[in-house]
């Protein structure tokens, strides 16, 4: 039974996705409660998925019965189940959030609306168990087009947004693609156990390296890596509140974790630590992109924009952990993108409950927070501090364990860069305290005061766990270091 429940947590939401439209033909107000029930089922089955895999090992689910390299294989291994778990919790935190009667009524669009969310949780599942590159593109594009979906469902500026980000995912597929096939055409196979067998033979390849050159641009354009991040603080900021954490806290950290499953399970780490200059171009790229994502989020004024830009900055820092090439690096990075998507769902939580709670889109318009529920001037402290590094949120010890790694690999760049980025980061968060809980200009009184249920939920299972990734740090890195770290590493 344990090897079937990699398809189980796909099948779960793909099911309902498929029969959810017949379903809403009479009764719409069942499409809420059976989202939540199928995604709470994931959290389930995601778990014993984890144990299972800790209890008896890698788990390789063959469809159809067709074993690899011929057939299709899925692929549960230590850090893919670790991403599971996160992904379906999270899942579950957004759609608690989404149905919160903060939002106006969907209406009729409620059907197509859990429809896509649906989709874009199944293909995200998809794209971590995907044991090879072709059906990683097919996943990456049914969530990227969930995506672009959701994010123009607000209509005006959001329909720019999301037509924009239509042609640079478009764009990033077909490169990523295009590499698929360069790798295919040289080793005669897309299953990535079989290429990390073939692919060091064929080192010296140049088309192995225009391959992987053309795939990693691609999946950079997906999770937005500067310089190839200009779709996503438009798609983030017009973007419906109730869409944006779902896609802040998911989307681009799969497709991140696509380029780091690559990068150390296809090419291997032995070949990319010694043979292939890739960790160095990755450490140059995350440090750019940790600093000018921090830069860019101190210059705004609007707070989903500057959310937007703060979160390129932490896609930098997880690169940066990444490139050390040793083990402490690695699961400092890993741990802390797990710390990220919580922060990236908990400021985006936050950022929709003030538009709708105070009419506050701006960091002009803070002061409206004056005399507020104290659960949103609690939600924003505790996400600042993980934001900036300080304990005992997980963000600290995140930032700790890579700074561990880039002394061990006496990296002293990388160091500079994570501790430029964190006081870049305090920046930017002293302009929103300053206007929060300084600032005593008159302004109009709250638009709304009552934060609702839902609301309060979403925000305090976020904080929450990110004081409790703090707590256990320890813990979680050392099992990430015994379960999650690439062989030769």
């Amino acid at each position: 039974m344990t090897r079937h429940l990699p398809a189980i947590i796909f099948l779960l939401p793909l099911s309902l996705a498929i029969c959810l439209p017949l379903i809403g033909i009479k009764h719409r107000e069942w499409c809420r409660p059976m989202a939540f029930a199928v995604i709470a089922g994931m959290v389930l089955v995601s778990i014993a998925n984890l144990v299972g895999v800790l209890q008896t090992g890698t788990i390789h689910y063959a469809f159809g019965g067709w074993a690899a390299p011929i057939g299709i294989e899925w692929v549960a291994d230590g850090l893919a189940s670790v991403m599971i778990v996160a992904l379906s919790l999270l899942a579950l935190i957004c759609v608690i959030f989404i149905s919160s009667v903060l939002f106006p009524n969907l209406g009729s669009r409620i059907v197509p609306f859990y429809t896509l969310v649906l989709l874009l949780v199944g293909s995200l599942v998809g794209m971590i168990f995907a044991g090879d590159l072709f059906n990683l593109f097919v996943f990456l594009e049914v969530s990227a087009l969930c995506a672009y979906a959701l994010v123009g469902l607000a209509g005006g500026k959001a329909l720019v947004a999301g037509f924009r980000y239509l042609i640079l995912g478009t764009f990033g597929a077909s490169l990523y693609l295009l590499g698929v096939g360069y790798l295919y055409a040289e080793t005669g196979t897309l299953n990535m156990a079989d290429l990390a067998e073939r692919i060091p033979l064929l080192v010296t390849s140049k088309a192995i390296a225009v391959g992987v050159l053309f795939m990693f641009i691609g999946l950079g354009i997906k999770m937005a890596l500067v310089p190839l991040h200009g779709w996503l603080p438009d798609a983030y900021t017009y973007a419906p509140d109730r869409v944006t954490p779902l896609l802040a806290s998911l989307v681009t950290k799969v497709a991140l974790y696509g380029w780091i499953r690559i990068m150390f399970w296809v090419l291997g780490a032995q070949a990319v630590i010694y043979q292939i200059p890739i960790l160095f171009l990755v450490g140059v790229l995350g440090a750019m992109a940790a600093l000018i994502g921090a830069f860019l989020a101190l210059s705004q004024k609007e707070i989903k924009r500057m959310f937007a830009y703060g979160g390129l900055s932490h896609i930098g820092l997880i690169l940066v952990g990444m490139s050390l090439g040793n083990q402490t690096g690695f699961a400092g990075g890993v741990f802390y993108l797990l710390n990220d998507a919580v922060m990236q769902a908990g400021l985006f939580f936050w950022a929709g409950a003030i538009i709708h709670l105070y009419g506050v889109r701006t960091i002009e318009d803070l002061v409206r927070l004056r005399g507020g529920p104290g659960w949103m001037s609690a939600a924003l402290v505790v996400m600042a501090m993980s934001m900036i590094g300080i304990p005992p949120t997980g963000g600290f010890f995140g930032k700790w364990y890579i700074i561990l790694g880039a002394v061990e690999a006496q990296n002293y760049l990388a160091i500079a860069a994570v501790l430029i980025a964190t006081l870049l980061t305090l920046a930017y968060f002293l302009k929103l305290f300053e206007r929060v809980f300084r600032d005593r200009s008159a302004q109009q009184p709250p638009l709304m005061r009552e934060v609702p249920l839902a609301v309060r939920i979403s925000l305090g299972a976020t904080s929450v766990a990110i004081i409790v990734l703090g707590l256990m740090s320890d813990h979680i890195v050392n099992f990430l270091l015994k379960t999650a770290v690439p062989p030769g590493l």
